[in-house]
């Protein structure tokens, strides 16, 4: 009898590690061991999954030994140096980092999209979790561009602080309370006040002036959809939500693709959730996507500027720390294990 497989988490103590512990116990992701990692100021506390406690080492080469299994979410850095040797150690590695993303050999998936990436894979290698605001964006409109394809698709981001880390979460609920008392603001991780303050995304901006936010919707769409015509552009910004990201989407389709056809396909869609009540004013917000597996998607209507119903305007909302970062990694282990890759299949 094979045994339950060995799950390291990198990056244990950071707000995505929170949810990877979580994800696990909620989910039934058995493991024969839980190996927390992280910086070497963390090793020795300890963290809790369930009834089971863990304590945190230090990320290092050494501490892939017997893993099956390791989850990263600790930064670029973090990946750049130690995602190569778990894999030599012998692990699968779901990375969430922008380290190996666009990467010739290494499959950028988001399972409700390009599952299939995972199936041809027969020896332990790297895996990319893409950004979290194209991982929202393409669960939401995949089922689309499937029935009619999408020629160009226009974003406009409204991402929380959960995106730029703990450190930022804990930053704007502070600026709350320095509001509330009447207090300086603190702002040390962007640097500005971001309480009642909307700002372009903290990435870096190039020549032509797209941050790397932007550019990543554009490259990693057209990787995960394998369509290299497929045109892309994006607006990313910061607004004062702690978890879940909004996204304003515009598509055009190669053909006519009728309001009420959307949403046939989006009611039948995996991992989408339609919140469209014109009546009562009721569509997505990032408080109701908190917390929540799916993609909320909704002010589903026709582009009345693009002729012969080939346009289509969307507002979707999902939760950052859950689909756009731990849970997809979780969805891609749990696959590998179903097709027996890296233990036996789940309980559930």
């Amino acid at each position: 009898m094979p045994r339950d497989p060995v799950i390291a988490i990198v990056g244990a103590t950071g707000a995505v590690g929170v949810e990877f512990l979580e994800l696990i116990e909620r989910r039934g992701l058995r493991c024969s061991e839980l190996r927390l990692l992280a910086s070497a100021r963390s090793a020795g506390t300890t963290m809790r999954c369930g009834a089971r406690e863990c304590m945190v080492h230090e990320a290092t080469p050494e501490a892939f030994e017997g893993v099956d299994v390791a989850l990263f979410s600790a930064g670029k850095g973090v990946s750049k140096a130690l995602a190569p040797a778990a894999v030599r150690a012998g692990a699968w590695v779901v990375d969430n980092s922008s380290a190996f993303r666009m990467d010739e050999g290494i499959p950028l998936v988001v399972p409700e999209v390009n599952a299939h990436e995972l199936d041809a894979l027969a020896a332990p290698c790297i895996i990319a979790n893409p950004n979290c605001s194209t991982i929202i964006a393409l669960v939401a409109v995949t089922p689309l561009h499937r029935a009619v394809r999408i020629e160009r698709m226009v974003v406009s981001t409204y991402q929380a602080a959960s995106g730029a880390g703990a450190a930022a979460m804990r930053e704007l609920e502070g600026q709350a309370r320095e509001f509330a008392d009447g207090r300086e603001y603190t702002t040390e991780v962007f640097g500005r006040q971001y309480l009642f303050n909307v700002f372009s995304h903290n990435s870096a901006v190039g020549a032509d002036g797209y941050n790397e936010e932007e550019r990543k919707l554009l490259r990693e769409t057209r990787k995960i959809w394998a369509d290299p015509c497929v045109r892309v552009t994006a607006t990313c910004v910061r607004v004062p939500v702690l978890r879940a990201h909004c996204e304003a989407i515009n598509l055009t389709f190669a053909g006519d693709m009728p309001e009420s056809r959307v949403r046939e396909l989006l009611a039948a869609a995996p991992g989408v959730q339609v919140v469209d009540d014109r009546a009562a004013n009721r569509f997505p917000e990032p408080i109701d996507a908190a917390g929540k597996d799916d993609v909320l998607v909704g002010r589903i209507r026709q582009d009345w500027s693009q002729p012969d119903r080939r346009g289509i305007d969307l507002f979707v909302a999902g939760d950052q720390i859950r689909k756009g970062a731990a849970l997809n990694a979780i969805q891609i282990t749990e696959r590998l294990v179903a097709q027996g890759k890296v233990g036996p299949a789940m309980a559930r």
